[in-house]
């Protein structure tokens, strides 16, 4: 009798708890649609600021209405960003007087190099040219590739990534994990902080993680910054060298490049004057435009302070260099793949009957090729505050090579983010890895390193390595061949003919299904001890 009615107490009580209604399934023909659109050439490559941004926002706006979700901001589906938009052109070769020769290297295949500061021109003329390792001060590590220099009137010519790179141990700048030192956006940013001319990054494919040709079509053209700031007294020109260039300039200065490198590597090392000067010239046209973040929001039911925060960048880099007669970078897995699913999980969000219990807000901010500009200004100015923000779910380069068995987490380790990510993948059957090439540094160039640094705990993974039908050398070469021909090239264009859009429904539903566990529930994810990053104290801890 006791356990007859111990069972019906169960019952009851099952029956009077809350029950929480999964949304609709998310739409694969929604995100091909999108998709398709997104990445034509009507859209003109999506560049920030031009006929592209218009027709993307506008395109964006409409499918959030359409889908029934409210504007995120005030009233509003739009933040206005202020970016400063310069286009630089490199008016001549670098000319480089060593010890034994002069070398002039062509603009484009020799090397790439802009300025950030508003000016119409800006030239370098006979800088002293010093090799500077990785051109990183990091005291934490008793580290300074820059010491006892004064760089004014100097160029630093400095490698990609850090010194852990390549090395035996993985504690050293955390090995083949590339650090924030590594990047080439910190690079620019310690330039600026010493004071020099110039900064010439010598790129190295596999150091940087991306071949030549992604130099040329990122760096020139069209750059963009954040407006309103003053860099007059940043370093001027900034820019790569390519490794053949530098292999001549290191020889031709009584040096080799690789023994530099292995002193590079090295506890104290000191920067090393090349006794080569360096002159080029550039000209610049400015103009201030005002970018757009698209917002949009499903309101919580019971928690609408407490927010989920989804993210995708829209843009791309626009009308380039012309490859195979073909002018129009499309960027459709990058990222018109991450904004169609994300525009699929909120239309899935706003058609459920029951309302989530925390407000998720889908975010899709602009700029992101240009230095992750759009989802910084945001984190600067969150509409929401960023201390009631639960976690960033981003999508950048969602999976089109079909149903994967792995999840694979860039920047795992962080934070509890891992956890709930494995219990979603382990849910479809699939298991949960670390990113598989961490040397190129991806966690840093997404934009949810923006929400990491402020202490928001993120995720951003997508299935890549194994193939649910074909295995891991198919998904290898499917990834290979997709970062040597397409990545950052007109080539990069909507294929329902080679794309399996199974794996970006796959990788879809599981952010969806994170995405509602922590709406539904009073969950805080914490960062893991040993990581850089840390969320603010609230009374939620």
């Amino acid at each position: 009798m006791r356990f007859a009615f111990y069972i019906l107490f169960l019952f009851i009580l099952c029956q009077c708890a809350p029950q929480v209604e999964s949304p609709p399934e998310i739409n694969k023909s929604s995100i091909e649609k999108h998709m398709a659109a997104l990445s034509s050439d009507e859209f003109l490559g999506r560049m920030p600021c031009t006929e592209g941004e218009t027709k993307t926002v506008e395109y964006l706006t409409q499918a959030l209405k359409d889908a029934g979700i409210a504007p995120g901001n005030k009233g509003s589906y739009l933040q206005d960003v202020p970016l400063l938009d310069i286009n630089s052109t490199m008016e001549s070769n670098l000319e480089i007087t060593t010890p034994t020769k002069k070398i002039s290297l062509s603009p484009g295949s020799d090397f790439v190099i802009n300025t950030e500061r508003k000016t119409d021109a800006l030239s370098l003329n006979n800088s002293e040219l010093v090799f500077c390792g990785y051109g990183i001060v990091a005291p934490e590590r008793d580290w300074n590739d820059y010491e006892g220099l004064d760089m004014k009137g100097k160029t630093a010519v400095v490698l990609v990534n850090d010194p852990g790179y390549g090395g035996d141990d993985p504690n050293f700048f955390k090995g083949d994990i590339m650090t924030y030192y590594g990047r080439w956006t910190y690079k620019y940013d310690e330039a600026d902080r010493q004071g020099a001319d110039g900064l010439l990054i010598i790129h190295e494919t596999s150091s940087a993680g991306y071949p030549w040709f992604v130099v040329q079509s990122s760096w020139t053209g069209s750059q963009q910054g954040l407006a309103g700031m003053d860099r007059s007294d940043d370093c001027g020109v900034k820019g790569w060298i390519s490794l053949n260039a530098a292999k001549d300039l290191m020889s031709s200065s009584g040096q080799d490049l690789s023994d530099l490198i292995k002193q590079a590597r090295q506890p104290g090392f000191k920067p090393v004057p090349l006794n080569a000067q360096a002159s080029a010239s550039i000209s610049s046209e400015n103009a201030e435009c005002l970018s757009k973040n698209v917002i949009g929001i499903v309101e919580g039911s019971k928690y609408p302070d407490e927010y989920v925060l989804y993210t995708a960048h829209w843009d791309h880099i626009g009308v380039g260099k012309v490859v195979n007669e073909d002018s129009i970078y499309n960027g459709a897995l990058d990222n018109a793949s991450g904004t169609s699913t994300v525009l699929a999980i909120a239309e899935s969000f706003a058609k459920s009957s029951q309302k989530p219990e925390r407000s998720v807000v889908f975010l899709f901010v602009t700029a992101e090729e240009q230095g992750l500009l759009g989802s910084e200004y945001y984190a600067e100015n969150p509409i929401y505050p960023l201390i009631q923000t639960v976690a960033n779910l981003n999508m950048d380069g969602v999976n089109p090579a079909g149903l994967m068995n792995d999840l694979t987490i860039v920047g795992m380790g962080h934070s509890e983010m891992d956890d709930i990510a494995e219990d979603a993948a382990v849910k479809q059957g699939r298991y949960v890895i670390n990113e598989q090439e961490p040397e190129k540094g991806y966690f840093f160039r997404s934009d949810q390193f923006n929400f990491a640094k402020k202490g928001v705990p993120v995720l951003y993974g997508e299935g890549g390595y194994d193939h649910k039908e074909y295995g891991k050398e198919y998904a290898k070469e499917f990834k290979e061949k997709y970062t040597a021909e397409r990545y950052h090239a007109p080539a990069d264009q909507y294929d329902p003919e080679e794309w399996n859009f199974e794996g970006m429904l796959q990788d879809g539903a599981l952010y969806q299904n994170i995405g509602l566990r922590l709406a539904n529930s009073q969950e805080w994810p914490q960062w893991k001890e040993g990581s850089e990053f840390s969320r603010p104290k609230t009374v939620k801890d």
